[in-house]
C-alpha cells in the first residue's frame, strides 16, 4: 500500500502525521476589495504627483528644460502624459495585486517580482532613445522613483486589504 492509497482513507482526506495529528486546515486569502481599490486610487494620485514633481525638479534644479523641451521630453504635453501614465500604471498594479491575491500562493512575492522587473524595464527604456545623456538619466530616475512608489504603495494596500482565513 503506497502513500496515494492512504489518501482517501482518513477523515479530511489526509493521512495522520507522525504523532497522530492532522495537517493544518487549508487557508484562503480573503480580500477587502473596497479597501484594496481605495488604496490603489490613492496610489494613482501619488504616482501622478511623483511624476509631476520629478519633471518640476528636472526643469528647475537641473535646468534641463530648454534642451528637453526641444526634444519634447519634458514639455507640458509630455508631462501630462507622464502623470496620466503613472496613474494608469498604479491602477493596473492594483488590478494585478487583486488578481494575484485571489489566485496565487505568496501573492505579494510575485507582485514584488513583477513590479520590480517592470520598473527595471522602465528605467532602461529612456536609454534606447536618441536624447542627450542628462535627459535620459533624468527620465530613468523619474521612472525608478515611480516604480518604487507604485510598488510600495500598492503592495502595502494589498497587504492591508487581505487576510488569511480557514476554508470551511
Amino acid at each position: 500500500m503506497g502513500p496515494d492509497d492512504e489518501y482517501g482513507q482518513h477523515q479530511g482526506g489526509y493521512p495522520p502525521q507522525q504523532g497522530g495529528g492532522y495537517p493544518p486546515a487549508p487557508v484562503r486569502t480573503e480580500v477587502n476589495v473596497g479597501r484594496l481599490w481605495a488604496g490603489g486610487v490613492a496610489a494613482a494620485v501619488v504616482a501622478a504627483l511623483v511624476g509631476l514633481v520629478g519633471v518640476l525638479v528636472v526643469r528647475a534644479i537641473f535646468q534641463l528644460a530648454s534642451s528637453a523641451k526641444k526634444s519634447g521630453t519634458f514639455s507640458d504635453d509630455a508631462t501630462v502624459q507622464l502623470c496620466v501614465m503613472a496613474a494608469v500604471a498604479a491602477l493596473l498594479a492594483t488590478g494585478l495585486a487583486h488578481l494575484l491575491l485571489v489566485s496565487t500562493p505568496s501573492p505579494l512575492s510575485y507582485f514584488g517580482w513583477i513590479v520590480g522587473l517592470l520598473t527595471v524595464a522602465a528605467v532602461v527604456a529612456p536609454f534606447l532613445s536618441s536624447s542627450s545623456l542628462p535627459i535620459m538619466l533624468a527620465e530613468a530616475i523619474i521612472h525608478l522613483v515611480l516604480g518604487v512608489a507604485i510598488g510600495g504603495l500598492v503592495s502595502n494596500a494589498a497587504a492591508a486589504a487581505s487576510r488569511l482565513t480557514l476554508r470551511g
